[in-house]
């Protein structure tokens, strides 16, 4: 069959509007009719060269939801019609790690997925009859894609696509970050660096734990007003601090706060953020992705007085059994995505929905298909 995508033929060049060919689903896949994508920073990394794993001709996106169209042989989870939101951290249920309970980092596609095909080692997509490759399992920039079923989150048929598509990495890294890899509890102080939209996620995110204390850390004022509508409690622009950031934050949570989560990317935000953990029993959460080669680094003197220093992906959520909850979440109110989705754009403008968020006139664009 046909299918409109926004390709990436290269790194560094914008993405191109064609009409390429994708092969039905095989053995334990379904095919996915796409009705609407966000467009996420990672998605730039790559396209911008920079990502080591980066991998051309393909077909960007992993922030979609859409309809099963199709379903391959073996597969009894999905159906025709099924309203889903592919996942680019399959749950497969199986494996060593699903079944440790310990991670949510599935390994069972892992191998397969990095090198941007399907588990049987080929890639559904084909451009003038040459491969194009596939990205993080999802190629949601794609109107049509196939996804292995045990990628593939059934949701609620009344949730709006044009939001839910969010949940599948910006709203659940930054909530999952706080419930899942923080474990916070109600009652908690915490500190979040960096007010973009997954900062915003882990705001409410603590707001919806019950935190006592909410400080945001960001160089653009602009952002108090939103942060404070999410529920942030103090906002704090370390421009006017200086270098006295951290016995600042110290001082302001009363010794330190309980969790700290880096949203930034930063290796010296990193390092402030684990600093301002409290003696003991602190935790600092890594979700901002450092630039290949970077390294953090604090004295070990910090660690050995109890502060703790934690990554997390995905916000530790498991897709298709955590993804599907947050949609609820959502439609009955507990969460606010709405006020994320800034911007709406057809297929033939995503390369805008690039310059939106550069020019910080963004928080999330959507294609809407």
């Amino acid at each position: 069959m046909k299918t409109r995508a926004a390709v990436a033929f290269a790194a560094q060049k914008p993405l191109e509007i064609v009409e390429i060919d994708l092969d039905g689903p095989k053995a334990g896949e379904v095919l996915i009719e796409v009705k609407a994508t966000g467009i996420c920073h990672t998605d730039y990394y790559t396209l911008s060269g920079a990502d080591p794993e980066g991998l051309f001709p393909c077909v960007l996106g992993h922030e979609g939801a859409g309809i099963v169209v199709d379903v391959g042989l073996g597969v009894t989870t999905l159906k025709k019609g099924d309203h889903v939101i592919p996942l680019y951290t399959p749950e497969c249920r199986q494996c060593k790690s699903c079944l440790s309970r310990k991670t949510n980092l599935c390994t069972a596609i892992r191998a397969t997925q990095g090198k941007g095909v399907m588990p049987d080692g080929t890639s559904r997509f084909k451009c003038d009859g040459e491969p194009v490759l596939h990205y993080m399992g999802t190629s949601t920039f794609s109107n049509f894609i196939v996804a292995p079923e045990i990628a593939v989150a059934k949701i609620r048929e009344d949730a709006p696509f044009d939001k839910v598509c969010y949940i599948r990495c910006g709203v659940t890294t930054g909530i999952g970050a706080v419930i899942w890899t923080a474990k916070a509890e109600a009652g908690c102080r915490a500190i979040v660096f960096g007010l973009g939209g997954i900062g915003l996620n882990v705001i409410q995110g603590l707001r919806l734990i019950g935190a006592e204390q909410i400080i945001g850390v960001d160089l653009n004022p602009g952002k108090k007003a939103m942060a404070e509508k999410f529920g942030m409690t103090h906002f704090v622009n370390p421009a006017e601090v200086g270098a006295d950031l951290v016995p600042y934050l110290v001082d302001l949570t009363g010794g330190g706060a309980d969790y700290t989560f880096d949203c930034t990317g930063n290796v010296n935000v990193m390092r402030q953020a684990l600093e301002a953990c409290h003696r003991g029993w602190g935790e600092s959460i890594i979700i901002g992705v450092a630039p290949s080669g970077a390294e953090i680094s604090t004295r070990p003197f910090q660690l050995v007085t109890g502060r703790v220093w934690k990554g997390t992906a995905f916000g530790g959520a498991r897709g298709r059994t955590d993804v599907p909850r947050i949609v609820d979440w959502y439609m009955n109110g507990r969460i606010n995505i709405d006020d994320l989705i800034t911007h709406k754009l057809p297929l033939e403008r995503i390369n805008e929905g690039f310059d939106l968020m550069h020019e910080g006139k963004s928080i999330r664009a959507v294609v809407e298909f």
